[in-house]
């Protein structure tokens, strides 16, 4: 090892030794710092003293380790004798030196390899030490025995149970409900009179009660059944439980009468709702690139009922090439909002060179925020904001009769494919024989010729094969070759037609009328729908398509896919350019229609028809409860009927469908009014009211139309008609 390299190995270890010295005289003071803040403030500042004393220290040690440098190490080896105060020789450049000091250096260095690395490293602070043991000791010791503050008097508000006076039996005589809101929403802590409230979802509810006289034990019964006693300290009972939903409860002490019972109070939970963005700029979600623009500016407004978190995400995907080869490239990118913690604005400004934008691209942008919920934050993403770049279409046509149409055909995307299989072929023509080589040469040229021909269905052209003679009015002709030219034009032409019908038909063509010769021995091509289905470029650019198809169909039927691949390549090069229009005319015609038979309307028959009136079926399946509770509970004379109502089982139907139930703790609250008092005629009604509103709705029926005077009076002359 070199001299440089082992002074610089010595500087580290001092280093090392002073780093850890100031580790051990901070360490009493943050365990103090930790007592002091879990004594006042609870974890938290005991948490946030440590991180302030372990910086106090870092600083401390980074101050201290720079003292340990080349100057301090020269002197350290100059005070030892043998080096004979030369040690600075040592960090010396040679070239630098005289002959004298570099025989000095050669002797130093040799010196240098009997000096132990261990008396060179600075010693502890013993007296700092010490001190600061002795003293976190002292300080964590009076922390730990200085009394705890008294907590705060709680002041008892009346009861408002409203329970009559019996002697002997506990009830409840003060109350007190504390309310501490998470710490992320914000809110103070609040006391509360009545056990009724409403808090933010996860608040933590302390309950301070009084009876008399004294039970020997008490509960909060809530209307889920769970139940949470009640622990006595000194003439209070006290509770403390988490607000995960809203809930109906009662405060029940032993020795209490089951009837009358409690009454219920009702505490409800604030759900955390998750933030709302508004997209500000720009006013609308697909815009087109305007010439010379190089930023895209962004701007969102975010809105949370306790708070948006101050960074958020940007999510930008750049959407490149267009049919099938398009490739998506996504990028996250950190954003910062401006204004308070409830409402906060990002405004954007992308680079669009930045961001590899060109012509035919699309950007599409989302932002993404989060709220301050602990914990668990909710996370909420904007509408997606699309930037194009439109590519130079050229000149299109003008003077259209029809309707535009963003859509292609799906078979304009099978050329690739011949090409693959040609491909694949020719490299696999040594390994195969001839015949087997020519066989699958030919049968791609039948897939070539497949495609061309459906392309062909677009531009009207006429398929392969010759026409018919025209007939005569020789019989015996139409007789004996009817047959046989059948089919061969069957054959010939490459469609697909019927039979011919015999000479003896009435339905045979005639000699002489034109239409009848164009629908026997013509075909009919340019039908108005391929016509119309391009525009005239486009249609010129597939004929080109059509004419490459029909070289390489040509190669590749002889067994040459190696001359036929140039031609499929420049088949799709054309293909791509019908892709790059991406867009198809379709002929704008109206509706076809069936006739109206006439001789059916206004005949007054009645044949065949039968009487619709549906019975009425009883309800069935999970809404039968509520159904036959609001029955049973139906006002009647002196409220009889009331024991009928099984408030079991509507109170289980409750338990499970309680989702579909807008406001399930007001039925449960009125099931149990009626529990206790069956005879109570508001109670009941009220109940009533509640089960009306979660009946499940009839489906749609046609109402029956009203009678008016003249109704009245066709009837009446139907029943006449009808007697004679």
């Amino acid at each position: 090892m070199s001299a440089a390299s082992r002074l610089r190995q010595w500087q580290g270890v001092a280093r090392t030794r002073a780093v850890a010295d100031t580790v051990l005289i901070g360490l009493p003071w943050a365990l103090a710092a930790a007592v002091a803040g879990w004594r006042w403030q609870g974890t938290t500042a005991a948490m946030i003293g440590v991180a302030v004393v372990a910086a106090v220290a870092t600083l401390i040690a980074l101050r201290r380790g720079r003292a340990f440098g080349p100057a301090w190490l020269i002197a350290r080896l100059d005070a030892r004798l043998e080096m004979e105060d030369s040690s600075d020789l040592l960090l010396a450049d040679p070239a630098h030196l005289n002959p004298l000091q570099r025989l000095q250096l050669a002797r130093v260095r040799q010196r240098l390899d009997g000096v132990d690395v261990r008396d060179l490293r600075p010693g502890w602070s013993r007296r700092w030490l010490i001190a600061s043991a002795t003293i976190g000791v002292l300080v964590i010791g009076a922390l730990l025995a200085w009394p705890s503050a008294p907590p705060a008097a709680v002041t008892l508000a009346p009861s408002d149970e409203r329970l009559p006076v019996v002697a002997g039996v506990p009830r409840l005589v003060a109350q007190h409900l504390r309310v501490i809101p998470p710490a992320y929403t914000e809110q103070p802590v609040r006391d509360e009179a009545t056990l009724d409230t409403r808090a933010p979802q996860g608040t933590r509810l302390q309950w301070t009660l009084r009876f008399a006289p004294q039970p020997e034990a008490a509960e909060l019964v809530f209307h889920q059944g769970r139940r949470i006693a009640l622990v006595r300290s000194g003439e209070d009972w006290t509770a403390a439980t988490l607000l995960d939903q809203s809930v109906l409860y009662r405060v029940v002490p032993a020795g209490a009468p089951v009837h009358p019972a409690p009454r219920l109070h009702r505490i409800d939970a604030i759900a955390d709702r998750p933030p709302q963005i508004t997209v500000l700029a720009p006013d609308r979600g697909l815009s087109l690139l305007t010439p010379g623009q190089r930023n895209w500016p962004l701007s969102f407004e975010a809105r949370d009922d306790y708070g948006i978190a101050a960074r958020a995400r940007l999510r930008v995907t750049l959407a490149q090439g267009s049919g099938e080869n398009i490739r998506f490239r996504e990028q996250i990118l950190p954003v910062t909002g401006k204004g308070g913690a409830g409402a906060r604005r990002f405004d954007i400004a992308l680079d669009l060179a930045a961001l590899g934008f060109a012509t035919g691209d699309d950007l599409i942008a989302q932002l993404e925020v989060a709220d301050n919920r602990q914990p668990g934050p909710q996370f909420a993403r904007s509408p997606g904001l699309i930037l194009r770049w439109p590519s130079d279409l050229g000149n299109e046509t003008s003077g259209l009769e029809g309707m535009v149409k963003k859509v292609l055909p799906a078979y304009f995307r099978s050329q690739r494919q011949i090409i693959l299989d040609a491909e694949a072929l020719q490299k696999e023509k040594r390994r195969l024989a001839a015949d087997r080589f020519l066989a699958r040469s030919d049968a791609i040229g039948v897939d070539q010729r497949i495609l061309r021909l459906r392309y062909g269905q677009f531009l009207g052209e006429e398929a392969e094969g010759g026409p018919r003679p025209p007939p005569t009015n020789d019989a015996e002709d139409a007789h004996t070759e009817s047959a046989d030219a059948d089919a061969a034009h069957r054959e010939g032409d490459g469609h697909d037609h019927a039979a011919a019908p015999p000479a003896g038909d009435a339905a045979a063509p005639a000699m002489g009328r034109e239409q009848d010769v164009l629908a026997e021995f013509g075909h009919t091509h340019d039908h108005a729908e391929a016509a119309t289905l391009l525009d005239p470029d486009t249609r010129a650019t597939l004929k080109q398509a059509l004419d490459q198809m029909w070289q390489s169909e040509l190669h590749l039927r002889q067994g040459r896919p190696d001359q036929a691949l140039p031609f499929a390549y420049k088949a799709l090069g054309f293909i791509k350019e019908v892709q790059q229009a991406t867009r198809i005319y379709l002929a704008r015609v109206g509706p076809e229609l069936p006739p109206i038979d006439e001789s059916r309307r206004l005949g007054g028959k009645r044949e065949g028809l039968a009487r619709r009136e549906l019975s009425l079926a009883p309800m069935t399946g999970a809404n039968a409860v509520p159904a036959a509770a609001w029955k049973a509970l139906e006002e009647t004379p002196g409220g009889q009927g009331a024991a009928a109502v099984d408030l079991d089982a509507l109170q289980r139907w409750l338990h499970d469908n309680e989702a579909r139930v807008a406001d399930p703790l007001s039925l449960f609250a009125a099931i149990d009014a009626v529990r206790g008092d069956p005879a109570c005629r508001d109670c009941r009604q009220r109940l009533r009211g509640l089960l009306w509103s979660v009946q499940a709705r009839p489906p749609a029926q046609v109402r029956r139309r009203a009678a008016d005077a003249a109704g009245d009076r066709y009837l009446d002359a139907l029943r006449r008609e009808a007697g004679q």
